[in-house]
C-alpha cells in the first residue's frame, strides 16, 4: 500500500453516533471507527470524544488533516459549527479551532448533507463527474451542490438548502417559514402527512401491488421531478444523486421523476443528465469530510 500517499481523517458527527474514517488520497478507507455521541452532547464532550476516537483510529498520526461534517450549517470558512441539530447547547461553536488544539492537525468543518454530496461525488454515484447535485430524502430534504469538483456553499456558508425551494406557493407550511417547499412534498413527514403511513409501509404496500400506494409513489416522483427540474435549469449538472432513507423506494418513483424531467426541461439544459441513487449509504458523510480535508489541506 502506497505509504507515500497522503492520509486524512473524515468525521461524520451525528446525534447518536460519530463515524470516523482514515482515508488515503486515492479514496481507499484504511480504517474506520464508530463511537457513540456523548450524552448530553455538549460541545466540550463531543470534541473530546472526537479527539479520543482520532487517537485510536490514527495512533501514528499519519493523517495530515481532519474534516468534520456536522448536522447543521457551518460558516463559509469551514471553522464554526453555527447550529447543530440534535446536539445540546451548540451555537457558534469554534469546532475547527478546538479540535486543532486537541489533535495538532488542521481541521475543516462543513454541513453533513454537503459532506454526503461530496463523498458521493468523490467515491460514489458521482465519481468522474465534476458538476453534481445530491438530494437527501429523509426526515427533511437536504442537498449539496458540487460545481467544478468543489462544494458550493455561498458567501455565508449556507447555500445549497435545496429542500427549502418553493414548489407550491400555497402548499403546506414549512418550519423554515416557507410554504409548499420541496421538503413538504418529498420528506418522511410529507409522506406520513399524505398517507398516514411510514414510507416503509407505503413501499411495502406498493410492492405488494396496492394501487393506491403505487399511485402515491408516482405522484411523489412527479413532485421530485418538478423540484429537480428547477435545479437543472439553474445548475445544469451532469448527475443528480438521490440519497437518504426514501431513496430505497427509488424503483417506485424514479420512472415518473425522469418522465417529469423530460417534459419540463429543455433538451439543451439536460443533455446527458443522469439521475442515480446514492451508493455509499451512511459512509458518504465521513468520505466527503475526508475529501474536504484533502481539498483544503492535502
Amino acid at each position: 500500500m502506497g505509504s507515500t500517499e497522503q492520509q486524512v481523517i473524515g468525521v461524520d458527527l451525528g446525534g447518536s453516533a460519530i463515524k470516523l474514517g482514515r482515508f488515503a488520497q486515492s479514496g481507499q478507507c484504511l480504517a474506520d471507527l464508530t463511537v457513540p455521541t456523548p450524552q448530553p452532547s455538549t460541545p466540550a464532550a463531543v470534541i473530546a470524544a472526537i479527539a479520543d476516537a482520532i487517537a485510536t483510529l490514527d495512533p501514528h498520526q499519519s493523517a495530515v488533516a481532519i474534516g468534520v461534517g456536522t448536522p447543521g450549517p457551518a460558516d463559509a470558512q469551514g471553522r464554526i459549527a453555527r447550529v447543530a441539530i440534535n446536539l445540546a447547547g451548540w451555537h457558534d461553536v469554534p469546532l475547527a479551532e478546538q479540535l486543532e488544539a486537541k489533535t495538532g492537525r488542521p481541521v475543516i468543518v462543513a454541513n453533513d448533507a454537503n459532506c454526503a454530496g461530496l463523498g458521493e461525488a468523490w467515491l460514489g454515484a458521482g465519481r468522474d463527474c465534476t458538476d453534481v447535485i445530491m438530494l437527501t430524502l429523509g426526515t427533511g430534504v437536504g442537498g449539496a451542490i458540487i460545481l467544478g469538483g468543489q462544494l458550493f456553499v455561498g458567501r455565508q456558508g449556507t447555500a445549497g438548502e435545496l429542500g427549502l425551494m418553493t414548489l407550491n406557493p400555497d402548499g403546506p407550511p414549512c418550519n423554515s417559514g416557507n410554504q409548499g417547499s420541496l421538503e413538504q412534498y418529498c420528506s418522511v413527514q410529507a409522506i406520513q402527512r399524505e398517507t398516514g403511513l411510514t414510507p416503509a409501509a407505503v413501499f411495502e404496500q406498493a410492492n405488494a401491488g396496492d394501487g393506491d400506494a403505487i399511485a402515491f409513489w408516482q405522484t411523489y416522483g412527479r413532485w421530485l421531478g418538478a423540484g429537480i427540474a428547477n435545479l437543472v435549469y439553474v445548475l445544469t449538472p451532469e448527475v443528480v444523486i438521490i440519497g437518504g432513507g426514501i431513496s430505497a423506494a427509488a424503483a417506485l418513483f424514479l420512472p415518473t421523476t425522469l418522465a417529469e424531467l423530460e417534459t419540463r426541461v429543455l433538451p439543451s439544459s439536460c443533455q446527458g443528465l443522469r439521475v442515480l441513487v446514492a451508493e455509499l449509504g451512511n459512509q458518504a458523510g465521513m468520505a466527503g469530510a475526508a475529501r474536504l480535508a484533502l481539498q483544503q489541506y492535502g
